[in-house]
């Protein structure tokens, strides 16, 4: 759907690309800096999910992370998992595919896990 170019998504957009972690919506309000409030971001990062330019994480803290959409095709193909450091608290997607045998008459539509741990920036610093 052609949705028009406002200030405000460009803005979210801007501080997606520069993060190189899943952004909570609460994270994302506090590096816009009072340029909108947490309804129009919340509006506007569904709108971004509707569209496949981000995809949304349930994390196991009960937040909602939101990514950038790399590679997607037409729809964000949720079948890997995620991981979070409990050190620096960066979420990304671990791009290794997950398969996982169901038994006969069932079919998988999408897979979604939580993983957390150290990363390897924080392992390597401790």
């Amino acid at each position: 759907m052609n949705r028009r170019n406002t200030a405000s998504k460009e803005l979210i957009i801007s501080v997606l690309k520069e993060s190189d972690s899943a952004l909570s919506q609460d994270r994302i309000e506090t590096a816009v800096n009072g340029a909108m409030d947490r309804v129009t971001i919340y509006r506007v990062l569904n709108r971004f999910c509707e569209d496949g330019i981000t995809h949304k994480i349930l994390g196991d803290d009960g937040k909602y992370y939101f990514a950038l959409c790399t590679g997607c095709k037409e729809k964000h193909e949720h079948n890997h998992f995620h991981f979070k450091c409990v050190t620096c608290q960066k979420v990304e997607c671990l791009q290794q595919k997950v398969v996982v045998t169901l038994p006969d008459g069932y079919a998988q539509q999408q897979l979604s896990g939580w993983v957390s741990g150290t990363c390897k920036s924080c392992v390597i610093t401790e």
